[in-house]
């Protein structure tokens, strides 16, 4: 069921690059990416972790490269997966070079770390002759000697400078295939960086907000920091930084865009926070469905409600509803009209087989 929502964002028009075949900017759906916390040189143990993170539901996912033989595990890697692959840069140039002939779609460098030009005009050339894009990533707690000693601290306007100065290096070698960010673990740095950034550049802007922390605070953290950029129409890519699985990174991700509307995949469940009134368990249904149902891509909007009071009005704005009823005996909706009771034992199996329904017939249209 399609619902309207009641506000539609503006984003902020970017030029459009290419990331593998991927499309990062413009019109294009905002991606959601992870990283690897694996040894890069494990190449199984990595490989398989990449899977886990684009089963999740990832469009891209960057991989440290540290050393030679990091870069030399990237053309295997690169090779066994199929999601675009970011390789994780710092200082080293032949890194760069290295990983943009193993594969890579993509290097995550900051140009002015790289050292002297000719060594930042040899790792522009690997990109270009390998069909590589690169990200100018500025981080608070990295930046340059200089920048730092003129601003005293990292602030929005050191980040900015910081941005722009590298992005220059690569324009003036004639390369555009870009994408920035000037990330901080604080949430106020980081949203004034990328407001003030987004005012003088119009290259896709990756946003986030760097080492959020554990699970939980960095997922509020990261909420809130992306919800006042995205409302503003700000950012192409995003990568919620956690202390945690990268998996977890991923779904946080994605139900932030989907919270938002800027992104619809897999099943959306509204569900209440329980009470007296509640004619089933809430909390212990709500999650048994997550697990059951996270293997499902379709876009589908499925209502939990324990009770009568709010649940016939949500489960008219979903598309598959259970409201709690009396006795054991909770009513169905499907497309917001009532369709059966069903008992309470039998509410998990019941709305499996109509979310597994539903996203068949979603897609045989």
């Amino acid at each position: 069921m399609n619902i309207r929502p009641f506000r539609n964002i503006n984003r902020r028009k970017t030029k459009v690059i290419s990331v593998g075949n991927l499309k990062i900017g413009g019109e294009n759906p905002i991606s959601v990416q992870s990283m690897t916390n694996t040894l890069t040189t494990d190449i199984q143990a990595t490989i398989k972790q990449i899977n886990e993170i684009t089963d999740a539901g990832a469009d891209l996912v960057r991989v440290s490269c540290p050393d030679k033989e990091s870069t030399d595990a990237l053309k295997k890697i690169a090779s066994s997966v199929n999601i675009p692959i970011v390789a994780d840069i710092h200082f080293h140039y032949k890194r760069a070079i290295e990983a943009a002939l193993n594969g890579a779609d993509c290097l995550r460098i900051n140009p002015g770390n790289i050292g002297e030009k000719k060594k930042i005009k040899e790792v522009i050339k690997a990109a270009k002759d390998n069909n590589c894009s690169i990200r100018v990533g500025v981080n608070a707690g990295s930046l340059e000697k200089d920048i730092l000693e003129k601003f005293k601290e990292p602030c929005p306007e050191a980040l900015v400078e910081s941005a722009i100065r590298n992005v220059n290096i690569l324009e003036n070698e004639d390369f555009v295939n870009l994408k920035v960010s000037v990330k901080s673990s604080d949430v106020f740095l980081s949203i004034g960086a990328y407001k003030q950034l987004s005012e003088k550049i119009d290259y896709p802007l990756h946003i986030g907000i760097t080492e959020a922390g554990s699970f939980l605070p960095g997922t509020i953290k990261s909420s809130v920091g992306f919800g006042a950029l995205l409302l503003d129409g700000i950012g192409d890519t995003i990568r919620v930084s956690l202390s945690d699985d990268p998996v977890q990174e991923v779904k946080v991700g994605n139900e932030i865009l989907k919270s938002l509307n800027l992104r619809h995949r897999g099943v959306k469940i509204i569900s209440c926070p329980s009470c007296a009134r509640q004619g089933f368990q809430v909390i212990d249904t709500v999650k048994i469905l997550e697990q059951k149902l996270s293997h499902i891509k379709t876009p589908i909007t499925l209502s939990i409600i324990g009770c009568v009071v709010n649940g016939p009005g949500e489960a008219a704005l979903t598309d598959i509803g259970i409201t709690g009823g009396g006795k054991g005996n909770n009513m169905l909706y499907l497309s917001g009209i009532q369709t059966e009771k069903v008992l309470t034992n039998n509410i998990i199996d019941k709305v499996v087989e109509e979310v597994q329904r539903k996203a068949a017939e979603i897609e045989n249209n």
